[in-house]
């Protein structure tokens, strides 16, 4: 049995705070938010985010970030990206040398352009951090539903002791060295979401959503690959996998976002009806960052930037992608003399 806290009581750090328990570890829960946490304690259930998921009597709720932190086995941070530097700078007083800590959240910081484990290294340089990723909704894990993720690691030993933790009859693990890669496929996702979402609330059908999803995963590997990620990693569960569910479910905050968008809503609104952070609005600057920093072309998520931020029309968006000069779809295959 291992000591575990989740910091973040969000609906994605409940799902997983619940799944560990069930594991047969010892569970603490960190919120910022004292009403959070009095929530937790009282109904044993967060009402606003993971509605119908009891959790036991026993799981201990803390607003003690030093409490937290203190002593455990395996750190899981489950903030919401823009606020993973403020949490790591606070948690690196308390955090041992050594001691593990698993992102699970996505995203790329504006400002840096650091993904979110550098981040966390950043701040807390004595830490061993590792990122779990993959297709895997908070409301489907709260349930028990079968579901395949990703723990990434530099470490063999720190990926295979995760992936003991978590791993159980409805929660597959595998794991991978491809850091670098598992969290890019993370963050880009969110932002291709956002124009699957905005492609469903101008009312088109599922071709221009299969011509997302497949011209998106090659966006993202163009960018992953250019970065150091490994092409295997982006046709993977925290490449294509995670993308596909993103795009394709009402689950997704951020296809929830883009359909609003694609309604005729401005960003600020659509966030504001989604009530959750849409971590794809957070890493769709960042993303264009990267690529220029990189010279690598990102259409759609370029496209996606001129909606969001501005003021391009959804459809005319959609229209610039359909006009763009003609392409070979794959460079690389070679054809016959």
């Amino acid at each position: 049995m291992a000591d575990i806290s989740i910091i973040g009581a969000g609906s994605w750090g409940t799902a997983l705070a619940l799944l560990l328990y069930r594991n047969g570890h010892h569970v603490t829960v960190w919120s910022i938010v004292e009403q959070e946490i009095e929530m937790l304690r009282k109904e044993h259930e967060h009402k606003e985010k993971l509605p119908g998921v009891k959790l036991p009597e026993d799981m201990v709720f803390t607003t003690n970030l030093e409490a937290a932190v203190k002593g455990k086995d395996v750190l899981v941070l489950a903030v919401p990206s823009p606020y993973t530097r403020s949490t790591s700078k606070n948690m690196a007083p308390y955090v041992k040398e050594g001691q593990i800590i698993v992102n699970v959240a996505k995203g790329i910081e504006e400002t840096t352009l650091f993904t979110l484990s550098e981040i966390i290294e950043d701040e807390i340089p004595q830490a061993e951090v590792a990122v779990l990723s993959g297709p895997s909704h908070a409301e489907e894990v709260g349930r028990g539903i079968p579901t395949t993720i990703v723990v990434g690691a530099r470490k063999k030993d720190v990926a295979e002791y995760l992936q003991n933790i978590f791993m159980n009859e409805v929660f597959r693990v595998y794991i991978s060295p491809d850091v670098l890669g598992i969290e890019l496929g993370a963050a880009l996702k969110n932002v291709v979401a956002l124009a699957a979402g905005i492609a469903d609330g101008l009312g088109y059908g599922d071709n221009t959503k299969a011509a997302l999803i497949t011209r998106g995963i090659a966006e993202i590997a163009r960018l992953g690959t250019a970065m150091g990620g490994k092409w295997e990693t982006f046709c993977g569960l925290t490449g294509i996998g995670d993308l596909i569910v993103t795009c394709a479910s009402m689950h997704s905050r951020n296809r929830r976002a883009g359909i609003l968008i694609g309604q005729g809503h401005t960003m600020e609104e659509a966030m504001a009806e989604v009530k959750m952070v849409v971590e794809g609005v957070y890493s769709a600057k960042a993303a264009m960052g990267l690529a220029e920093k990189y010279d690598v072309q990102l259409p759609i998520i370029e496209q996606v930037n001129e909606v969001l931020f501005q003021g391009k029309s959804a459809a005319e968006a959609v229209g610039s992608l359909m006009l763009r000069d003609k392409k070979i779809e794959n460079p690389l295959i070679p054809w016959e003399a």
